[in-house]
């Protein structure tokens, strides 16, 4: 089935579906939103700086994390202004804009080419002196990291929809039609491609790509991880994570959207209405799998594996036996971010504006703070030194969590 009918689709049960998962809104799950229980604070959350960025993520479903690399943080908005910024005072230290959108709301979108109008869709990736982001026209945008002026401009098969990647030798950069694209890293010229089919009815994103070695790893909407060599392209190792299943387009959807997680020499994948699988990163045999259904990125810390459900229910997983040590129900149906562990702790932020902290040891709240009343899509992301959170109305936070005193 052409784009142009997928895209039909997908407007048409997300019309039937209020907030359906299709658009990655709730997980297509019936019912309300938990009530945040109270608790007794154990940690607090400072506010380290806030910084504006742009005119935000729009109201479509971007989820375009900050960046950062040193002592610098890097984050855009859905309209093409990208910004670095100092990692510990949050001083502006250049933006630039990569293009501007015809226009905001629905009727930029294009039934025909299958595109939005919102500009930036991809991103924000950086490493090895570049800054990337990817475009709703398909275009994967190298920025200098030191001063914000373009490098280059390819454009691939069609939407990216997730951050390129870099080793300074290639970018890694995933398709919304199945494609992964290798470009070079110092003049963007296409180096190889990889195809996977698209089945005819989606999720709408993709996982982004990890280099790690000589392997770049992806995972793809037909519910497969393919390992690929990342100097030429060739296919190392594919494993299924999950085979369709049931009779409607719907049932059959088992998109491996998050980012697949390489602890050590084992590979963490898992898919939508599928499973999460360990996968041993040299040849891709599988050590171990439990069923699961998440289109989330995974986090690990304190020997687990953070994973969070349709539902917006969190379980942490053993990553040597695969037993479930803890389940975090507390924020079901909330609109929650990717997991992320931050010194012992797991964060995760909501579709209110929430800021949620537990223990990693066994998923109890410790703190709680309300950011951005705008909410949160964005994965969170942990440096040494600080929490990024991108709230959807453009808000940049820079956060640290600080036990509190007995």
């Amino acid at each position: 089935m052409s784009i142009i009918f997928r895209y039909i689709l997908i407007i048409a049960l997300t019309g039937l579906q209020a907030g359906c998962f299709l658009w990655g809104g709730g997980g297509g799950s019936a019912g309300k939103p938990a009530k945040l229980v109270k608790f007794t604070p154990e940690a607090e959350v400072h506010k380290i700086w806030s910084a504006k960025i742009g005119d935000g993520l729009s109201d479509k479903w971007l989820m375009l994390s900050p960046a950062a690399d040193g002592s610098h943080v890097y984050a855009a908005d859905a309209f093409g202004v990208v910004e670095a910024r100092d990692l510990s005072t949050g001083r502006r230290l250049w933006e630039t804009r990569i293009g501007r959108a015809a226009g905001r709301g629905l009727l930029n979108f294009d039934l025909f080419t299958g595109s939005d109008a919102t500009f930036v869709t991809g991103g924000v990736g950086v490493g090895e002196g570049l800054v990337l982001l990817g475009t709703s026209q398909g275009q994967v945008v190298a920025l200098d990291q030191v001063n914000g002026r373009e490098v280059w401009r390819t454009t691939v098969s069609s939407e990216v929809v997730s951050a390129p990647v870099t080793n300074g030798d290639i970018v890694a950069a995933q398709s919304v039609d199945g494609q992964l694209a290798a470009l070079d890293a110092e003049t963007g010229e296409v180096r190889w491609s990889y195809d996977n089919q698209v089945p005819i009815l989606t999720l709408r994103g993709t996982a982004a790509p990890v280099i790690v070695g000589d392997f770049v790893l992806a995972g793809f909407s037909s519910g497969k991880i393919a390992a690929l060599g990342a100097e030429q392209g060739e296919l190392r190792w594919e494993t299924r994570i999950m085979l369709p299943q049931g009779r409607s387009e719907l049932e059959r959807i088992v998109d491996v959207d998050s980012t697949p997680l390489v602890v050590g020499d084992v590979v963490f994948a898992a898919s939508y209405q599928g499973r999460l699988k360990a996968i041993r990163l040299a040849d891709g045999a599988q050590r171990w799998e439990q069923e699961m259904s998440t289109y989330r990125d995974l986090a690990q810390g304190a020997g687990q594996i953070y994973v969070i459900d349709e539902k917006d229910q969190i379980f942490a997983y053993d990553t040597s036996t695969a037993n479930i040590t803890w389940t975090q129900r507390g924020l079901r149906l909330r609109r929650l971010t990717s997991p992320v562990t931050y010194g012992n702790y797991l964060v995760v932020a909501d579709g209110e504006g929430y800021l949620h902290v537990m223990a990693q040891s066994d998923g109890r709240f410790v703190a709680r703070i309300k950011l951005d009343g705008g909410g949160f899509r964005s994965p969170l992301v942990a440096t040494d030194d600080a929490l990024l959170a991108l709230g959807n109305s453009g808000r940049l936070f820079a956060l640290d969590i600080v036990r509190e005193r007995t």
